[in-house]
């Protein structure tokens, strides 16, 4: 299948990479640190911050900061990996990372929709790197579709609204080329069917 990039001067185009950067997966799990602790916490504004942080540094900040430093020693395409062999090592450092993550909430008694997302982001994380040596899988869309199932869990069905953001999302992909549609909606698939399986034991 292929992509569907339109011509990079079309306003399609402009709105598509604007998309793309501001509501890149780094910016989405920074949006996810603050609403699914400040739920899980009670609505508490310190454990929310403390919460968040930890979700933050350990699972967007510091792979995204691995990422932009390799992208410009040009170890791979862009601060977004475009090509697939480069992901490799992003993938791996982001594993890595939220795993320090999650072992710290695990530590500090962190609450329990917590632990779960961060187990969830790192099953995610295993299968999308094993697709990742054969398929250019969306992690745009991995990391959105996640974001709203996890919304859903915590706050119930009115979240699963969300995917319209995520159909914006993977539109946007679509339309730079970076992926075809397959891509993206493998990713989708995975990212939500993984955390819902994963929140299983909440239920």
């Amino acid at each position: 299948m292929t992509t569907e990039t339109v011509e990079p001067q079309t306003p399609a185009y402009k709105i598509a990479k604007v998309v793309g950067e501001i509501l890149a997966p780094w910016v989405v799990l920074v949006l996810l640190s603050l609403a699914v602790p400040w739920k899980a916490t009670g609505y508490s504004i310190g454990y929310t911050l403390l919460w968040g942080f930890v979700i933050a540094f350990f699972c967007a900040a510091v792979p995204m900061a691995f990422i932009v430093r390799g992208a410009r020693k040009g170890d791979w395409d862009g601060h977004h990996v475009r090509n697939r062999e480069g992901r490799v090592k992003p993938l791996i450092v982001c594993f890595a990372s939220t795993a320090v993550g999650l072992a710290i909430m695990l530590t500090f008694n962190a609450p329990t929709d917590l632990v779960y997302m961060a187990i969830a982001m790192l099953v995610s994380l295993v299968v999308t790197f094993a697709i990742t040596n054969w398929w250019k899988i969306s992690l745009h869309a991995a990391v959105s579709g996640g974001g709203v199932a996890t919304l859903a869990v915590v706050y119930g069905p009115v979240a699963l609204l969300l995917l319209l953001v995520v159909a914006l999302i993977c539109w946007s992909r679509v339309v730079t080329g970076d992926h075809t549609t397959g891509q993206v909606t493998a990713g989708t698939a995975l990212g939500f069917g993984i955390t819902i399986l994963t929140f299983v034991p909440t239920f």
